[in-house]
């Protein structure tokens, strides 16, 4: 229902994943109607949370609540069965059933309404996922973008309070996952639950996500809006997370408030780093996150350009990573740098060769240390 809010106070959980480890979760946050992306590593406890939301693992303490409807309330001994909590849930493996049609799997959950009521339901939420088309067809026998728009039309045929999504889109290649992104994000303008989005992938959140919050070894980190927490992370282990592949302890030399900068050298060696101006005084240690994407590499030595930072360096590996070529640079400090095939040949990049390294001040982000 539109409004309300999702609510998990103190939850507190151990599990026993396997004979030699115990995983503990303690959260407490509330979501609203939305997108809220749930972000980290693997066994960060991310499925975990989303399991002790839907009632398939049992918490040891805490309180779930969905607006006024009390999920769990270890307190006064309350746990609401799964089957009526209300929710939605789109497994990763999507769980449709492979006997029946795309539209028998939708009309599963609506066995309580007349026939004509169900066809009609599920005919209109299977036209808003553009899948009327397989109506009638099983699911080994639809392409897997077609699965998963099966999957989300299931899940949101019976009009469930919060929906629970757990990397639905990770099977998926960029452009079947954009456009279903789409679809999602269309469908709740108009129905306004609250949706928890579990993802490895900081191009879903920027796509999708209203807000995001980073679990870390069954605790929050750090939470906010996409770009308060992944285009500025304030922790290393979230700058590595959202893709700056490049971190460095560094030391304030001079601050330039005209410009709105500061120079910094990088520990252990002499390589200078202009970046913008934070409240850091000189002889302050400092982290710099910069992005593999973010730097421009060229074979010669370049001028007239804007950017602050032309590093002269040499190419020590590189490797191909799917549509990237991944370069490591000595710069006076190591670099890891993309480029596109194509650029690689056109610039005959290769191990040994002398390349300098162009840094805009902007793509240089101050990061604090993890939370001890």
């Amino acid at each position: 229902m539109a409004g309300e809010a999702l609510k998990a106070m103190e939850l507190a959980a151990r599990i026993q994943k396997d004979l030699s480890r115990t995983f503990s979760l303690s959260v407490d946050f509330s979501i609203r109607e939305g997108i809220t992306m749930l972000f980290g590593a693997s066994g960060a406890g991310k499925t975990t949370l989303l399991r002790c939301v839907a009632g398939l693992l049992r918490p040891d303490s805490g309180y779930i609540s969905i607006g006024s409807k009390i999920l769990y309330d270890s307190e006064r001994g309350h746990e609401e069965p799964v089957w009526r909590r209300n929710l939605g849930y789109v497994f990763q493996q999507l769980a449709l059933f492979p006997h029946l049609t795309a539209a028998e799997n939708v009309g599963y959950g609506l066995r309580k309404l007349n026939e004509s009521a169900r066809r009609e339901r599920v005919r209109s939420i299977l036209e808003s996922f553009r899948v009327a088309h397989v109506a009638d067809r099983k699911p080994g026998e639809i392409s897997g973008g077609e699965r998963q728009r099966v999957a989300l039309a299931r899940s949101l045929v019976t009009d469930p309070s919060l929906l629970l999504l757990d990397e639905p889109l990770s099977a998926l290649d960029y452009a079947t996952a954009s456009r279903i992104m789409e679809d999602l994000r269309v469908w709740n303008t108009t129905h306004g639950i609250p949706i928890l989005y579990v993802t490895h992938t900081h191009r879903e959140i920027f796509e999708l996500g209203e807000r995001v919050i980073v679990l870390e070894s069954g605790r929050i980190l750090t939470e906010g809006s996409p770009v308060e927490v992944l285009q500025a992370p304030s922790h290393e282990l979230v700058a590595q997370l959202a893709g700056f592949e490049n971190i460095f302890e560094a030391v304030v030399m001079s601050r330039d408030e005209p410009s709105g900068t500061i120079h910094c050298r990088v520990k252990g060696s002499d390589l200078p780093i202009e970046a913008p101006m934070i409240r850091a005084q000189p002889g302050a240690e400092i982290r710099i996150a910069i992005r593999a994407g973010d730097i421009i590499v060229a074979t010669k030595e370049p001028s007239g350009l804007s950017a602050r930072n032309v590093l002269k360096g040499e190419i020590t590996s590189l490797h191909r990573a799917k549509a990237l070529v991944i370069a490591q640079v000595d710069a006076g400090a190591r670099f890891e740098v993309h480029v596109t095939p194509k650029a690689c040949d056109a610039l005959d990049l290769k191990t040994g060769k002398p390349v300098w390294l162009v840094i805009k001040t902007f793509s240089c982000h101050m990061i604090g240390t993890e939370p001890k």
